[in-house]
């Protein structure tokens, strides 16, 4: 017969443990969870946001005073579904090729029961050069 070896039990300190704890796994889900959330909620607002830069530099580009820059930005935002601003709310410097179109709104998003997110919006045509360039 064989002769049966018996190992010493192993400590705690020899072995390694590797993976999440429930508590962690949780946290994780929590803030998973979180994230997605506001992703799901505050994206459409993003991507409408974007729509209005787009539209305010088209418009301004095509147009050659401030009163054709609202009304080609009105036919943009209602081309492509953008709600959160009107033409009468773009504030516009300058006329023709040295005009300088800029918005600025707030978008209110409905979280969780009172909970709400509160992004401000702002956007402008004007070319932003840094400082250091004018030194």
């Amino acid at each position: 017969m064989r002769a049966f070896r018996s190992q010493a039990p192993v400590s705690m300190s020899e072995t390694s443990q590797r993976g999440f704890s429930l508590i962690g796994f949780l946290c994780t889900l929590i803030v998973l969870g979180t994230a997605g959330l506001l992703l799901l909620r505050a994206g459409p607002s993003v991507l409408e946001y974007w729509a209005v830069e787009k539209a305010i530099v088209a418009s301004s580009a095509v147009a050659s005073s401030p009163a054709d820059v609202r009304a080609a930005f009105d036919k943009l935002a209602s081309a492509g579904f953008i709600d959160a601003i009107e033409g009468k709310d773009l504030q516009i410097e300058g006329h023709g090729k040295e005009m300088q179109v800029s918005f600025a709104y707030q978008k209110k998003i409905a979280l969780v029961g009172p909970a709400s997110l509160l992004i401000d919006y702002k956007g402008s045509t004007a070319n932003t050069t840094s400082d250091s360039s004018a030194k």
